[in-house]
C-alpha cells in the first residue's frame, strides 16, 4: 500500500529546505554584487564587512543544502555559490594580488573563476585610464594563467565550457588594450624625440 502521509511530508519537507535556499540566494547574488561595486570603487573596508557577510550567508545556505543532496543541483544555489566566488575572488586579488582557493564544489568554483575575469578587465581598463600599465599587466598575466589551467581541466558541461571559452575574449581584450598602451608610449617617446631635436 502507498504511504500518501509519508510522500506529502518528503515533498513537504524539500519544499520547505528550497524556499530557505532560494532566499539565502538571494542575500548572497545581493552581496556579492554590493561587494564588487565597492572593490572596484576602491572602498575596500566597506568590501570587507560585505566579505563577512557574504561568507556567514555562505556557511548559511550550505547548510540548508545539507538537508537533501538534490538541493545542490537546484539553480538558485549554483547561482549564488559562482556569485560567491567570483566576488570573493575579485576582492582577494585586489587586495593581496592572489587567488585563493574556496569551500565550494568544484564546479561552482571554475563558474565563479570564469565570471572573475570580467571584473578583471574591468579593472584593467580603469588602471590604463590612470597609467598604471605594470598592474594592467599583472591583471593579462593573471588571466592568462588561469584560461592555461583552465584549459588542462576535461571539461564536458556546456555552461562550464562556455565560459571557460569567455576568457579567452577577456584575454584579447586585455592583449589588445597593452598593445594600445604600448604603441602610445612609442607614439609619445618618438614625439618627444622629435621636439628635442628641433
Amino acid at each position: 500500500m502507498v504511504n500518501f502521509p509519508k510522500l506529502r511530508k518528503e515533498l513537504k519537507h524539500y519544499e520547505e529546505h528550497r524556499e530557505a535556499l532560494v532566499r539565502k540566494s538571494r542575500d548572497i547574488i545581493r552581496a556579492s554584487k554590493l561587494l564588487i561595486y565597492a572593490v572596484h570603487r576602491d572602498e575596500l573596508p566597506e568590501a570587507e564587512k560585505l566579505l563577512q557577510q557574504m561568507d556567514e550567508e555562505r556557511k548559511a545556505i550550505q547548510a540548508i543544502a545539507r538537508h537533501d543532496s538534490r538541493l545542490v543541483c537546484e539553480g538558485s544555489y549554483k547561482v549564488a555559490m559562482q556569485e560567491y566566488v567570483e566576488a570573493h575572488l575579485y576582492f582577494s586579488f585586489v587586495k593581496t594580488g592572489k587567488l585563493v582557493q574556496l569551500p565550494v564544489l568544484a564546479e561552482h568554483f571554475v563558474l565563479g573563476l570564469a565570471d572573475l575575469t570580467g571584473e578583471m578587465v574591468r579593472r584593467a581598463v580603469f588602471l590604463a585610464g590612470k597609467g598604471k600599465v605594470d598592474k594592467v599587466m599583472k591583471i593579462r598575466d593573471e588571466i592568462d594563467q588561469i584560461y592555461g589551467e583552465l584549459l588542462k581541466c576535461d571539461i564536458r558541461e556546456n555552461e562550464m565550457r562556455r565560459k571557460v571559452d569567455g576568457i579567452k575574449y577577456d584575454l584579447r581584450k586585455l592583449e589588445d588594450l597593452v598593445l594600445d598602451i604600448q604603441l602610445r608610449g612609442r607614439m609619445r617617446e618618438s614625439e618627444g624625440r622629435t621636439e628635442r631635436e628641433e
